[in-house]
């Protein structure tokens, strides 16, 4: 049998660390392709959770020389497209970068392959729930789905948090209309839109798994841009009482690592076809006050308070559907918003101790 190769770009990443093992287990090569940009990584040094014998090559994709020099020593049967510029705040004002990133990115990679005549048999791509902007909601009066599009500055400064009249519902790709409200969810939704074009010429087939918030260990502490779980941490565990924007009801689905990497291997793994993306999350909402008590009580730290301040771009609320996953793929989440949490925290105080002992 011919030797298989698969390529993961970000592979020095959150996510790519945590599937590293298993494609280790798979593929007779893994090449991790990432920039190794400072705002993730603090050092240069080679990730501690990146399993042993995936090869790290500290290239940028965006510049095509590095995609020559990738490609001429590795054929991929498979890659996983993790590199991102992420931070919803920060797209907006960083927009050059993010759409740079994440759109010009991957149209470099793909246009490497076109260069030189490699046609992976699937290229997955890690989406994210931004695509959906603030989603659908419910009319109260006939329940009808509606649209309601961008919270404007003009209402969130009167602390008009929700829509009125109107129940938010879970997002579903198979229904609901992709309208996002900040530029990185503009950025991921052309990723996607990008992917499936260049797949169906080339006839690569594409897969698309639309990441909900995703946290746990191995997660940058020091970004400030990583999520609000691991910043919910980082205050909790200095003493600090959490300050929750808005009103702290807005709803997530708060989804484990561990989870997320089984998802991507599963649909690796799938032998059917694939053709729309997929949602991964818990299918459970809950709200960023439930998750930030839950957090001050591991901690021992005082209640979290609602401070009033709000960001732009964010949405208000944010979860799924997954039965059209658990349908898909052989695939369960195995972690609740506690059970993941505790988990977070031991991951948290051995990285602790690891760095006082340095």
């Amino acid at each position: 049998m011919a030797a298989r190769s698969c390529i993961v770009t970000g592979g020095a990443g959150f996510i790519s660390c945590a599937i590293s093992a298993d494609l280790m287990t798979r593929f007779d090569r893994v090449v991790a392709v990432d920039m190794m940009h400072p705002q993730v990584h603090k050092t240069q040094d080679r990730p501690a959770g990146l399993a042993e014998g995936v090869e790290l090559m500290r290239l940028d994709i965006m510049d095509a020389t590095s995609w020559d020099q990738i490609l001429a020593t590795v054929q991929p049967a498979v890659v996983v497209h993790l590199a991102a510029e992420t931070g919803t705040g920060q797209s907006l004002t960083e927009a050059t970068r993010h759409a740079h990133t994440n759109v010009t990115g991957t149209a470099a990679m793909l246009d490497a392959f076109a260069r030189h005549t490699v046609v992976p048999e699937r290229i997955l791509l890690c989406s994210s729930r931004a695509v959906y902007g603030e989603g659908g909601w419910r009319d109260q009066a006939d329940g009808k789905i509606l649209y309601p599009g961008y919270r404007t500055r003009e209402r969130l400064a009167k602390g008009v948090w929700d829509f009125e009249a109107m129940d938010a519902i879970p997002s579903s790709a198979a229904e609901t209309r992709t309208v996002p409200t900040s530029v990185y969810g503009a950025t991921k939704l052309t990723q996607e839109h990008i992917l499936y074009s260049w797949a169906a010429a080339y006839g690569t087939t594409p897969i698309v798994l639309r990441l909900q918030n995703v946290y746990g260990p191995g997660q940058s502490l020091s970004n400030p841009y990583t999520g609000i779980v691991s910043l919910f941490c980082r205050l909790a565990r200095t003493g600090a009482s959490i300050p929750l924007y808005e009103d702290g009801r807005m709803l997530r689905d708060f989804v484990l690592i561990d989870d997320v990497a089984a998802a991507i291997v599963a649909a690796l793994d799938s032998t059917h076809a694939l053709p729309a993306p997929l949602d991964i999350g818990t299918g459970a909402a809950s709200s960023i006050a439930e998750a930030a008590h839950l957090i001050a009580a591991l901690y021992g730290a005082p209640a979290p308070h609602v401070c009033g301040l709000y960001r732009y771009g964010d949405v208000r609320h944010a979860y799924c559907l997954i039965g059209p996953t658990l349908k898909t793929l052989k695939w369960r989440t195995r972690y609740t918003l506690e059970s993941g949490l505790i988990r977070l925290k031991s991951w948290i105080d051995r990285q602790l101790a690891l760095e006082k002992e340095a």
